[in-house]
């Protein structure tokens, strides 16, 4: 049986963003603060993204192919990793169980010290862009419950442009997780003087 973290180490943050740069560069940072600390990382992403954000982990030193191959980076495709528990609209608890509840589980079995497994993940946003808001919803519900099993780091991503005109929904999601993390403010436009 896995060695659950200590639960004080769980988060579940959202990260709102405005362009894909600025979300790949918080998720690198997440995922690689955690390498650098000894904890494995999972990336549960769209194929743009995961490429991303591979490239900004080896652009941080992390030997993203060493990790791959020994187990202590996971990546997966956000799409067909919802297709394993997602029925209809909306995701089937068991199916979720037996898919990223046993995921987080063989992460941590065989560990004598207890680790914080750090995950990415955008099945939430896919959901979201779908239409399927309450399923997505009902997802962040999900891993909070298995949050209460297992000590694990979770980083969502969602774009800001799913919330144009809805604030119901940028609520909602809010209050699922335990840290808001702002869209990076655009950099400044340089402005010169020409004579």
């Amino acid at each position: 049986m896995a060695k659950p973290a200590p639960i004080y180490d769980h988060n579940h943050a959202v990260q709102f963003y405005g362009d894909d740069e600025s979300l790949c560069t918080t998720v690198a940072g997440f995922l690689g603060q955690g390498f650098v600390d000894g904890n494995p990382g999972i990336v549960i992403a769209t194929s743009e993204h995961r490429d991303t954000i591979l490239a900004y982990l080896r652009g941080r030193l992390i030997d993203v192919e060493k990790a791959l191959q020994v187990g202590s980076l996971i990546v997966l495709d956000a799409q067909k990793t919802l297709d394993l528990f997602m029925d209809g609209d909306e995701p089937d608890e068991v199916l979720f169980e037996n898919s990223i509840g046993k995921l987080i589980s063989t992460v941590l079995d065989g560990r004598d010290e207890p680790i914080l497994v750090r995950a990415y993940g955008e099945m939430v946003d896919l959901l979201w862009k779908q239409g399927r808001s309450e399923g997505a919803i009902r997802l962040e519900i999900l891993w909070n419950q298995l949050a209460q099993r297992y000590g694990f780091a979770l980083l969502c991503g969602y774009s800001m442009g799913n919330f144009d005109r809805e604030t119901k929904g940028f609520e909602d999601i809010c209050r699922e997780h335990t840290h808001v993390i702002a869209p990076l403010a655009e950099p400044p436009v340089r402005r010169r003087r020409v004579n």
